[in-house]
This record gives C-alpha cells, sequence and structure tokens, in this order.
C-alpha cells in the first residue's frame, strides 16, 4: 500500500440482505441432470438464495443492506459523504448507485458503481479507503450487491448450480491514524483472461436497415470452471503473502482468513498453500453460493453479528473473478 494518510479508516459497521427463496440442490436438480451429492462434493454449496419478486432488483437488496448498516451504527443517512455500489447486475445499465443513495436517504453523497464482478467489494473498499486517507470523506458506504441469478442460463449445469443473490455492506469511517484498521492492500488484474469468466454482448447478425449499425444483447453467464479454479488457488496465496510481506507480518499473525465464497474447494487449497488452519476459514458458501460482490461482505456480517470476531483480530479478506481481478486487503478489527 502506497499512501500518504492525513487520517486513518476503519469498519464501523455491517449489513446484509438476502431474499427469503431459498433454492435446494434438489431443486436444482429438477432443472438439470445433477444431484445434491454431485453438486456438494463439487462446490460445496448445498442451497441458493434467488430473487424472485417481480419489479424488485439488486437496488432492493442493496437498499436493505444500507439501512442495517446505517442502523447499526444510528448514523444519519445525510451524514455518508459517498456511496459505493460493487455490482456486475445493476437494475440500470447507466448504474443503480444513485437509486439506492435516493432511496436510503443519502442526500449528500456522491454515488456511483463500481464493477468488477466477485473482486467488486474488495476494490471498492480499497477504493473507499484512499478517499478516507487523503482527507477529503470522512463516512463511506460501500455496498456488494448482486443478483447474477437474472443473468443465469438456467440450463447450463456448469453454471446454475453456482450463484445466488444477496448484498452486503459496510460503513468506513475515518479515524486517527494510530487506529486505523486497513493495514495495507494488494490488487492485480490480467485481462488476458478475460474469457474465462464473462457476461459478453452478442451483436445481432443483421444489421439496422437504414443505419448499417449492429445491435444486439448481453448474454449469460460463461465460466471456464477449471482455469478459473487453478488461477485462483496459484493467485490468491501469492497476492496475500505479498501483502503481509509489505507490512512485515507473517501467515501466524492470521486470525481469520475470509475469501470470496466462490467454491469450497478453491477456499480449502488456498489455505493448505498458505499453511491456515480450516479453523480459521471464514465460510457461509454452503447456505447462499456464489454471491459475487455481495459474497464477502454477507459472510463479515454473519461473523460480526455471531461475535466471532474479536478486537484487534487480524483478518486476511481477498476477492477474486471475472477481468480476471484479485486483491487483498490486510484488516485489523
Amino acid at each position: 500500500m502506497k499512501t500518504s494518510m492525513l487520517q486513518g479508516a476503519k469498519i464501523v459497521s455491517t449489513g446484509s440482505a438476502t431474499p427469503s427463496i431459498k433454492v435446494s440442490n434438489e431443486q436444482i436438480s429438477s432443472i438439470v441432470e445433477t444431484s445434491d451429492e454431485w453438486i456438494f462434493t463439487r462446490t460445496g454449496i448445498k442451497e441458493r438464495r434467488i430473487l424472485t419478486e417481480y419489479g424488485h432488483s439488486v437496488t432492493n437488496l442493496a437498499v436493505e443492506a444500507a439501512l442495517q448498516a446505517i442502523t447499526e451504527v444510528s448514523m444519519n443517512p445525510a451524514d455518508i459523504d459517498l456511496l459505493i455500489l460493487a455490482t456486475s447486475s445493476p437494475n440500470d445499465l447507466f448504474g443503480s448507485a444513485s437509486s439506492v443513495q435516493n432511496q436510503i436517504g443519502a442526500i449528500n453523497a456522491l454515488a456511483f458503481d463500481l464493477t468488477a464482478a466477485c473482486s467488486g467489494f474488495v476494490i471498492g473498499l480499497v477504493t473507499a479507503a484512499q478517499f478516507i486517507f487523503n482527507g477529503t470523506y470522512k463516512n463511506v458506504l460501500v455496498i456488494g450487491a448482486d443478483v447474477l441469478s437474472k443473468w443465469v442460463d438456467w440450463s447450463d449445469r456448469s453454471t446454475c448450480i453456482l450463484f445466488g443473490d444477496a448484498a452486503g455492506a459496510v460503513i468506513l469511517q475515518s479515524c486517527s491514524i494510530n487506529s486505523n484498521s486497513i493495514l495495507n492492500f494488494h490488487l492485480k488484474t490480467d485481462g488476458n483472461y478475460t474469457d474465462y469468466l464473462s457476461i459478453a454482448y452478442k451483436e445481432n447478425l443483421t444489421p439496422h436497415p437504414i443505419l448499417n449499425l449492429y445491435q444486439g444483447s448481453f448474454k449469460y453467464i460463461s465460466m471456464n470452471g477449471k482455469e478459473v479454479y487453478k488461477f485462483a488457488v496459484s493467485q490468491v496465496p501469492l497476492s496475500i503473502i505479498s501483502c503481509l510481506k509489505d507490512i512485515k507480518m507473517s501467515i501466524n499473525d492470521i486470525d481469520w482468513l475470509l475469501l470470496h465464497q466462490a467454491n469450497e474447494r478453491i477456499l480449502i487449497a488456498v489455505a493448505e498453500k498458505l499453511a491456515i488452519s480450516r479453523d480459521k476459514i471464514i465460510s457461509n458458501l454452503s447456505e447462499y453460493g456464489n454471491t459475487s460482490a455481495a459474497s464477502i461482505p454477507l459472510a463479515l456480517n454473519e461473523v460480526v453479528k455471531l461475535n466471532k470476531i474479536s478486537n484487534d483480530d487480524i483478518i486476511v479478506i481477498a476477492g477474486f473473478g471475472a477481468g480476471l481481478t484479485w486483491g487483498t486487503i490486510i484488516l485489523r478489527w
């Protein structure tokens, strides 16, 4: 982390939201040829939440998670300076952050969307921290939210078993430099592999009859699962090690490992490569599946509410996904 700090930053509250509808592996097996055993042994997922209400979108979940975080710290929404919505499934292609800003009453906040798929929350949190470190803002609301069920091909067994809908939020607040909890970060992108995980735009074969303009539409999620797995298992440990080394910390200093909830095999493989006990892995993958940008703040909110995390615990947070992008944050709670 290379920054000139005027003030520190710390997470003061969390929140989350999930749809009420649960879809089990047994239900998935009635749609495509699979089984509960096949899905669970390969992914660690037992069920996922799906947003089915007509007219509801990612903004509904984002608003609910945001209001929970705001209520948790008894903050006036008007005191929020910046709202970052990390999502790859906005309700409006121009962005959904402004709608969230309006609905929660954050009348003084700049609001924008950040698109980085499963790495979105990590990149959003780092972005928020920069605005606080340099003294521009004092209160930033960071939301990770996705409703990828709307972009899943439900006849594609390789992807429809994985994804669920959710939102998670944190409020990052300025503090003294001595109390700063964002200890370091490490972010990377390798665009050579962008096709490994994407929702591609496909042009129509026939152009507009007068303008000769090829229009089209976005398709479904496409994923090369084997390559994404190899990428995550190889690059995420290196990112974590590099991030720790920069601030002269070691693997032994880690109290909790919070990775993007993509696949149980990835969580275990990364922990094993780092020689981190499985007891330190934070995971709720079995209940929610891969919720993309929501997965890390959703899991964080759950362990916070369960009082599993103690003051001064070191949490290593790492996101990875489409782009391909990946990133690590070292956090002192």
